[in-house]
């Protein structure tokens, strides 16, 4: 089942992209104001999805001309993506078949998922620190939020 949403906001054109399968739901969000090319922001979204478990591998994706018809882009703007994110190994296509998530991207999606959570503590450390927090008070709220979503170490 494929939907389309499309709205205007304060000059930003969102026109996400819902592909709801047994499997997951992905949301593309292209910002027309924001200067990013939007196939960059193609690749970026769904390297994402990979990275946070939204997308799996061997998950198919849509087609390149379903893709540019439900975000109202040109098709040569998502094949551009589609291949960038082929050259990184992101994707692969099966001839006659479409375009699947790789394998490879598991790895490739750890080590993003890793760096975007660095970032989230080290802004959330900077932040600490800045506002006076000495190391213990820090571990202390540290300990408290491991212990509130039960992630102690298994």
């Amino acid at each position: 089942m494929v939907g389309k949403l499309k709205h205007t906001l304060r000059g930003l054109t969102t026109s996400p992209y819902c592909c709801i399968n047994s499997i997951s739901t992905v949301d593309f969000r292209i910002d027309t104001t924001d200067g990013v090319p939007i196939y960059i922001q193609i690749v970026e979204q769904i390297k994402r999805s990979v990275a946070l478990d939204r997308l799996k591998p061997e998950e198919g994706l849509p087609s390149v001309r379903q893709l540019a018809l439900d975000l109202t882009i040109n098709p040569n703007t998502v094949a551009r993506a589609y291949l960038e994110l082929e050259h990184q190994g992101v994707i692969y296509k099966r001839q006659g078949q479409g375009t699947f998530v790789s394998s490879q991207a598991v790895e490739a999606s750890r080590r993003q998922r890793h760096k975007i959570v660095s970032a989230l503590f080290e802004k959330a450390l900077i932040e600490a620190v800045n506002s006076g927090m000495t190391a213990t008070e820090i571990d202390e709220v540290y300990q408290q939020l491991i212990h509130r979503y039960r992630l102690e170490t298994r």
